[in-house]
Formats: structure tokens, C-alpha cells, sequence
């Protein structure tokens, strides 16, 4: 299923090709230090370089401080809720790379947490296969442009975090929606404010026909609603 327009595919590791280790723990670091966790928190401090979302979130601490200290409590918590893949992963990917665009996989951390957990699905990917983007978040123009020299409407992200489709709107990439299913998760509803038109479920929902029908919107200009694009284009002026 090749596809006509679209050259780049790039899928976001934690929350879309593995399990979301990340919401459940920011939120009880949140609340734990007496803080309400709230829409306008969630949007300052996903997606983020780690030392801004730590100085989003207010504490008396430094930001370096608060990073270690999140750091300790998530690896306690995923001593009992291992990272894991998604069900659905694996097809995923098989699908993706049947569409002849390049593919890779970026994320929050390290080279590290690739090889870690997906070693064994890394022939998938293009070469660099990952892309850390703690310093350059969300990094959609830096991926599609610098890594791959693509443009940014030729390059579909497939991601469970707003703040991403929020750039992409504003670049005029593409994008598919994988909102995290955590109880206290704004995700969702922040993705339909941005005016993000395809949401899925579960990665089994990304299959050919939706992304045939991405790649179409893409080569006709219709991934956005128009006055979301309009938007997208006053803030880049």
C-alpha cells in the first residue's frame, strides 16, 4: 500500500508504541506535592524539555531537583507496571513500512530507552531509527526538515500528547491522534480543541484506509479544518 504524498512517517515511542508510563506518574508527583492537577498543567508540562515541564509545575525545588525526584518515583512505579508494548505494535509498524515513506521513532528520552525496548523491531525504522527531542520538543520541524529534509506537509506524526498536534497544525503536517486512556488525562479533549480530525483508539484503527485517507488530505491541503489552519498560519507570521 504505497502511499502518493506523504514521505515521512514518524511515530512517538511511550504512549503509541509502548504503554503510557508517563501520565500516571506525573499525575500522582503532582498531586503527592499538593498541587490540583488541572487542564492548563497538563498542556504547560507534557511534551516538554524536562527542565521547563519541571519549572511548570511550580515547586519550591529546582528544576534539576524536581526532575531527579520524578525520575526516583517513576522507577518505582514501573517496578510494578512495566514498560510493555501496545497490543498492536508490531502490525503497526508492519503497516507503516508497507507504505514506502521512511519511518522513525522519536521520543522524551534517550537513545537508551530504544534500544531497550525496541532492539528487536529497530530494522523497521530509517536510519537514525530514533530521535531524542528533550531539547528540541515537540521537534516536528527538526525531524522532517533537518533529519530527513523532507517538508513538513510530506511528513505524517502519529502521537498521544496535544502539544504535538498543536505543531503540526501550525507547520501543516500531518497527524493521527493516540490519547493516552488515563482516568486524569486532558489529552483527548485538548486534541479536539486543536482540531485534530483523526483520533484513534487503538493502534489497530491506523490501517490502511485511514492512512490512505491522510495521505489524500495531505496532498489536497485538507488535513486542518480551515480555521485552525488560519490560526496555525497567524502564529508562525
Amino acid at each position: 500500500m504505497a502511499l502518493r504524498y506523504l514521505r515521512l512517517i514518524a511515530v512517538n515511542i511511550d504512549g503509541v508504541l509502548l504503554n503510557d508510563t508517563f501520565s500516571p506518574v506525573i499525575h500522582r508527583f503532582v498531586v503527592r506535592r499538593g498541587r490540583a492537577w488541572t487542564v492548563g498543567l497538563e498542556r504547560e508540562v507534557l511534551s516538554q524539555p524536562q527542565l521547563r515541564a519541571a519549572a511548570a509545575l511550580g515547586l519550591p525545588e529546582p528544576a534539576e531537583d524536581v526532575v531527579e525526584a520524578y525520575f526516583r518515583e517513576r522507577a518505582e512505579y514501573l517496578e510494578d507496571h512495566p514498560v510493555r508494548m501496545l497490543d498492536g505494535a508490531g502490525a503497526l509498524l508492519e503497516r507503516l513500512r508497507a507504505t514506502g515513506a521512511r519511518l522513525v521513532c522519536y521520543g522524551g528520552l534517550g537513545r537508551t530507552h530504544f534500544d531497550r525496548h525496541l532492539a528487536s523491531f529497530a530494522g523497521y525504522f530509517d536510519e537514525p531509527r530514533y530521535v531524542c527531542t528533550d531539547a528540541i520538543r515537540p521537534g516536528i520541524r527538526e525531524i522532517a526538515e533537518d533529519v530527513f529534509g523532507v517538508r513538513c506537509d510530506q511528513a505524517l506524526f502519529i502521537d498521544d500528547v496535544a502539544r504535538v498536534a498543536e505543531a503540526a497544525r501550525h507547520l501543516g503536517a500531518a497527524f493521527i491522534g493516540h490519547p493516552t486512556a488515563y482516568e486524569h488525562s486532558f489529552q483527548r479533549q485538548l486534541m479536539h480543541e486543536v482540531g485534530v480530525r483523526h483520533l484513534v483508539g487503538s493502534l489497530d484503527a491506523i490501517d490502511g484506509r485511514l492512512l490512505r485517507t491522510v495521505d489524500a488530505e495531505a496532498a489536497e491541503g485538507r488535513l486542518w479544518p480551515r480555521a485552525a489552519a488560519d490560526e496555525g498560519a497567524a502564529l508562525e507570521a
